[in-house]
């Protein structure tokens, strides 16, 4: 399973509306509340400890004198019949030192707390943060710039003044591993530090299929022609609010010129050097991205011979 997806939840969408069963289910003693500090997971434990992560779950009430006035609460869903709200509490000074949480818990990145906690973990971590970013983004009408409120908890914002309704987004995006013989296509983005290599990627344009998008992008970064398109996995990216779409695109030729504007290098990389390095070894000082994305997923798929 790739990081991110996979999530526990039943999402419960026909409750949202519900706000009579949303205020009962927050005010429940068998609730759960997921507290984020500015974007950042809370975690139960010591950061200082080398043990798995675990979500930092708490019971009603516990971080409510945290949340500022207006906080989001979105409803995440139930686990079983365990309702989980996931708590913004960036209002807060630091909350992992002073107040309620203190000696609780942790924050960290929320890329770092999806490699340390259970996958499914990591998959209600993204709906949180995406969710939360969004709110945070939102507080006004991109329409007629009047504030907006939070409905149904926490899954669309109402505009006070023209009535428009704004509705959580999620960015589709394209990451290709073009191959060619024995051969896949890589690439190092300019901010990117020295010898770290990733699958090429960019944002679905409107009006474009998912295969389209794969040809523009790899022409585009790479002036690379490619006449096959094939999809192999999906992985929800909360950074802010992207689906990345995995695809595998066979290339015409191995003829490739980087767009300066879009990476700083590419180059064609033999199936058995990728193999090596995906098991540790160094090789030509290359490093590929680690199990968290799904580009380390698509270069290895196909390093080991599975795609």
């Amino acid at each position: 399973m790739i990081p991110f997806a996979g999530s526990p939840l039943d999402r419960a969408s026909d409750k949202r509306t519900n706000i009579e069963w949303i205020e009962a289910k927050l005010h429940d003693a068998s609730s759960l509340i997921f507290p984020m500090w500015r974007l950042e997971p809370f975690l139960l434990g010591s950061q200082k400890l080398a043990s798995p992560g675990q979500l930092g779950l708490l019971r009603p009430g516990i971080a409510d004198p945290l949340a500022g006035a207006g906080a989001p609460c979105i409803f995440l869903g139930l686990d079983g019949n365990t309702a989980l709200f996931a708590l913004d509490i960036s209002a807060a000074a630091n909350p992992a030192e002073q107040g309620p949480l203190a000696g609780l818990g942790y924050f960290c990145d929320a890329r770092t707390a999806a490699q340390i906690v259970s996958m499914k973990d990591a998959a209600i971590i993204a709906q949180a943060k995406a969710l939360i970013d969004w709110h945070q983004r939102h507080g006004f009408c991109p329409r007629c710039g009047a504030p907006t409120r939070i409905m149904d908890a926490g899954y669309r914002r109402l505009c006070s003044e023209c009535n428009s309704e704004h509705f959580p987004r999620v960015d589709p995006v394209v990451i290709m591993l073009a191959t060619c013989g024995d051969a896949c296509l890589i690439g190092r983005g300019k901010q990117f530090p020295s010898g770290m290599f990733s699958a090429l990627a960019g944002f679905m344009e409107p009006g474009e299929t998912i295969e389209e998008a794969v040809k523009r992008e790899l022409m585009e970064e790479a002036s690379v022609k490619v006449s096959e398109v094939r999809y192999y996995a999906t992985q929800p990216w909360p950074f802010p609010s992207s689906l990345m779409i995995g695809c595998f695109a066979k290339a015409d030729s191995r003829e490739a010129r980087v767009d300066d504007n879009e990476l700083a290098e590419v180059r064609w990389l033999e199936r058995g050097v990728a193999r090596a390095i995906i098991a540790g070894e160094q090789r030509d000082g290359i490093r590929l991205p680690p199990p968290i994305a799904i580009a380390h997923h698509l270069i290895r798929t196909w390093a080991v011979g599975e795609s």
